[in-house]
This record gives structure tokens, sequence and C-alpha cells, in this order.
């Protein structure tokens, strides 16, 4: 008999879902009876979605205890997967409204103790005392945990709660694959990322400013929006390129004209956008944040720098725009690991499969 499981997300869905996105969820319906909780628009059965309105966040997750609730009476689930500590801990709250024995599986993708501190507005610093409690609470009294990488692993085992997993997140990553083509020539670089405070995008701006003084030619490709496009502007007026979004197939073809990807990011779990571009064969230049060292090996696949540290940031791409043998070295060396983070829909449902028995047992 399958697991019935209530997944719990602040993630956005436009139903129906997208072909990558349906094969996630079709090969867990396969493993499960399943039921999700997220936010967004349109309509599918398995689907609680609520629609996007003003203070979008704030207003989600106050409304989340009993939103789960109501599931956890009419759905009757025999676990919760919460996809941060902070909708673990609206599932502690709903399964005492609810009056329900359901387990409760906290997933944790990145590092709760800098939302605060680097996402968002920044006097969201002053919820700090508040959501590193409300998060702590969460994962101590989870039944189980699930970690993305090695370094979000060490975050619960630092409070003693041992994950019952550590497997990255599926993802779509067909745009991707395919034969790869050699590092080209051409002296430029590319971020793909979200303009926020916790990518760093202010460190790399000033990085850059040193490498375009040293490397005739060196050209920056930025991708992505955000809070701080005031930077993103800046650059574009001092000769950088810059796309608000690109689609998958479109950012494959970026990193294709790229010689390496810039990860200067102050905080990550495991970053999706490292993998895509170990796919095309290209390495990546980053900081020792986070997940980025469980997925970047220095001198292997790209480059490790201490965040903060503007001249090794600046002296990191520098090598990989002007040192041919480098750069081809280090892109073969992500093409080579590529591998080890990419699974199927199957293999991932798998996985969160065994993590549901092993709650329940």
């Amino acid at each position: 008999m399958k697991a019935r499981v209530l997944f719990v997300g602040r993630t956005r869905y436009r139903l129906p879902l997208s072909d990558g996105l349906a094969r996630k969820w079709d090969a867990l319906a396969e493993r499960m009876d399943l039921r999700v909780v997220a936010s967004g628009t349109g309509s599918d059965p398995r689907f609680h979605l609520v629609p996007p309105r003003p203070l979008d966040g704030p207003s989600f997750y106050l409304a989340l205890p009993l939103a789960l609730a109501s599931e956890l009476r009419s759905f009757r689930p025999d676990v919760v997967i919460a996809e941060s500590p902070y909708e673990a801990a609206a599932a502690e709250l709903a399964r005492t409204l609810a009056r329900s024995r359901a387990k409760v599986i906290v997933e944790v993708h990145g590092d709760w103790r800098v939302w605060s501190s680097h996402y968002g507005s920044r006097s969201r610093a002053l919820l700090r005392p508040v959501s590193d409690a409300v998060a702590g609470w969460a994962v101590d009294h989870a039944d189980g945990s699930r970690a993305v990488s090695g370094f979000t692993a060490s975050l619960l085992e630092g409070r003693g709660r041992r994950p019952l997993g550590v497997f990255t997140t599926y993802s779509d990553l067909t745009s991707f694959t395919g034969p790869t083509v050699p590092v080209p020539s051409e002296r430029r670089v590319i971020f793909v990322g979200v303009l926020e405070r916790y990518k760093n995008v202010e460190g790399l701006a000033r990085a850059w400013r040193i490498v375009v003084e040293r490397v005739p030619g060196a050209h920056l490709h930025l991708v992505g929006s955000g809070t701080l496009t005031d930077v993103a502007e800046d650059l574009a007026r001092a000769g950088a390129s810059w796309d608000h979004r690109l689609e998958p197939v479109e950012v494959s073809a970026a990193f294709d004209r790229s010689r390496a990807l810039l990860l200067p990011s102050a905080s990550e779990g495991l970053p999706r956008i490292g993998i895509e571009a170990f796919l095309r064969g290209r390495a990546v230049v980053a900081t020792r944040a986070g997940g980025i060292p469980d997925l970047v090996q220095d001198g292997v696949n790209g480059l490790l720098v201490d965040l903060g540290d503007t001249a090794a940031l600046a002296a990191a791409i520098e090598r990989v725009l002007t040192d041919d043998e480098l750069a081809a070295r280090l892109g073969a060396g992500a093409a080579a690991d590529a591998a080890h983070w990419v699974s199927t829909p199957a293999e991932y449902a798998g996985r969160v499969a065994d993590v549901v028995e092993a709650v329940l047992a």
C-alpha cells in the first residue's frame, strides 16, 4: 500500500505543469499517493495552490497553518514533506490544530540562518532572532530530515539531527545535455542568477572592475533580475551585456560562448546553475561559501576563493580568461563530474520514497 504524502513549499507553480515538472511529479505519484500545497495559479487535483496576493510571502506563511490543517483532515497523509524549516514550522502547528499523527520531514536546501541577512530587504535583519528561532525549533521537532548537500547535512548534524537522506532535488536538465563544444578563445565569462545580496553581485562588480583594467577584451555576460538592478545597470554601462531572463536552452548556448561561470555567492545550498555549467563543460569560478565546495573542487573543475576577497576573485577570473590550457582543463574536469549530480525522475522519486519509509519505520 502506498504511503500518503503531503508536500508543502513556497514554490510558485503555473498549471498545467511543464514537461520537466510533470515528469518529476508523475514519478513521485508512482511511488506514493501525493498532494501538494504551494503557491501559484491553475488547476490540478493533486495541487492546492495559494494564488498570488499583496505581500505575497507574509500572506502565504500566515495562511499556511490553516491550509495545511485542512489538508491534514481531508487528505489524512502519513507524512508531510516541508520544503524548508519555515514550512515545517507551519506543518508542526497544523499537526496540532488538526490533531494529526502525520510525520513531518524537513528538507534543508540552504542555510536558514542567512534568510534574514542575505535575502530581500535589508530590514529583514531585524527579524533574524525570530526567524532563526522558528527555523531551529522546526528542525529540532521534525520527525526526520533530508539534506541536498554535505553542507546542508552539516547544518542538521550540528543540531544533533542526522538526515535520513542526502541527495539533490530533481531538475529537468535536458536543455544542457548533449555533446559539448570546446572552450572558446573569446575572453568571455558569464554570471547567471538573481540579482540579490546572497549572490554577492556587488562583490562581483568590484572584482570585474579590476579584471577589465588588466585583461584587454574581457567581457562579462550577466543573466538575471532582482532588487540589485542598479549593479547590473552600472556594469552594462561599463560594457557588460545583460539579459534580464533567458530560457534554459538560451542559457545553455550562453555557456557555450563563455569560458567559465562566475558564482561569487555568499550563501548556497547546492547551486544547480553550477551543475548546468558542468554539463556544458564549463568551469566554475566561485567562493568557498555554503555548499559550493561540495560541487566545485579547486583546480579540478573550477577555482575557489574566499568570500570577501575581491583581489583573489579578480585574479581567478583573470586566470581563466587568459590561460587557455587552464580553462580547457577545468572545463574537461567539469564535464567529467557532471554525471555525478544528475538523476532521473525515477531515481529521485525512489530516494524520496526511501526517506518516507525510513521515517515511518
